[in-house]
């Protein structure tokens, strides 16, 4: 185990190495940064060139991702265009959005994992067609549109919740905003779910288990369900990232300053530390919660060895 670990770490670097430089080219070929700053004034030649000189811009682009991997490794993620260092953005909207992504990924496990293994039991009954097209229409309709008719109707029009999240960003107002986020993960967990559960039910180790005479729910839970899990866990694991990085509208919707609005915030206003440092921080969530999963893989099918 301790090797495979080691030696998926080391694959991590080349992965993480080729994604950061994608992202940072793309990112600093959206436009100028420094005439950005300046808005609709033309800045004086001599000051764009000192502030390039400052930012490093007036070097080729592989120079300037190496310079900015240089800082990064030394915490520095440089400035926004208002000047203040990108960490303490950072500091102010990862935990912000943290909070929203634990909430959701909650919503999203138990509810889907739930509704998948409903249906799954009962192939082809009633609960099996309901839960397939509930989810079929949950993944049809855009997330701004669920978005903005559950904060109409349950904030607004019924006050059941605030129809926008209190400074603090308490769980109690997460609630809603995460179901909305978790919507579209959720029906594919749910599908997935049900898929794997319907075609393990027929194996052999479970007719062995119904045959031992060995109680239902036992069979259902320790059984039927650890190994249907496994498919689930993959896409479970590398959605945390996604539903990290895809809180743009729920964000912009639900007035949360988290990552998702940082971002939206430093595309619009062309400021490409701000992204590129998000970003980056994103890419490494990523990798982490795909080295989680293939060491979960272990733990939910015992017959898995890593050498």
């Amino acid at each position: 185990m301790g090797r495979y670990v080691i030696r998926r770490l080391l694959q991590m670097v080349p992965v993480f190495i080729g994604t950061t430089f994608l992202i940072f080219v793309m990112v600093y070929a959206l436009g100028d940064p420094v005439a950005a700053m300046f808005g609709d004034r033309a800045p004086d030649p001599a000051t764009a060139a000192q502030i390039r000189h400052q930012m490093y811009l007036d070097h080729s682009l592989p120079a300037q991702y190496i310079h900015y991997m240089g800082q990064i490794f030394r915490g520095d993620f440089g400035k926004s265009a208002d000047q203040r260092p990108v960490t303490e953005i950072m500091g102010t909207a990862f935990p912000k959005t943290i909070k929203l992504t634990l909430v959701a990924f909650a919503i999203e496990m138990v509810v889907g994992i739930g509704l998948g293994l409903l249906a799954g039991l009962r192939r082809g009954r009633f609960a099996d067609s309901s839960v397939l097209a509930v989810t079929l229409i949950v993944v049809a309709v855009p997330t701004f549109v669920t978005g903005y008719v559950l904060q109409y109707f349950v904030g607004v029009k019924w006050g059941i919740a605030h129809p926008a999240v209190s400074e603090g960003t308490p769980f109690k107002d997460l609630i809603m905003p995460g179901v909305v986020l978790a919507g579209v993960s959720l029906a594919y967990v749910a599908r997935l779910t049900r898929t794997s559960v319907a075609e393990n039910s027929r194996a052999d180790y479970v007719r062995t288990a119904v045959a031992k005479g060995l109680p239902r729910r036992r069979v259902v839970t320790v059984h039927l369900l650890r190994n249907s899990l496994i498919p689930v866990v993959t896409f479970l694991g590398t959605d945390i990232g996604g539903l990290m990085a895809g809180a743009i509208v729920t964000e912009r919707i639900f007035n949360i300053q988290g990552v998702g609005y940082q971002l939206y915030q430093g595309i619009l206003r062309n400021n490409p530390q701000t992204v590129v440092g998000f970003v980056t921080i994103l890419v490494l969530i990523f990798l982490a919660a795909n080295l989680i999963v293939d060491l979960l893989y272990a733990v939910l099918d015992p017959r898995i060895r890593y050498v």
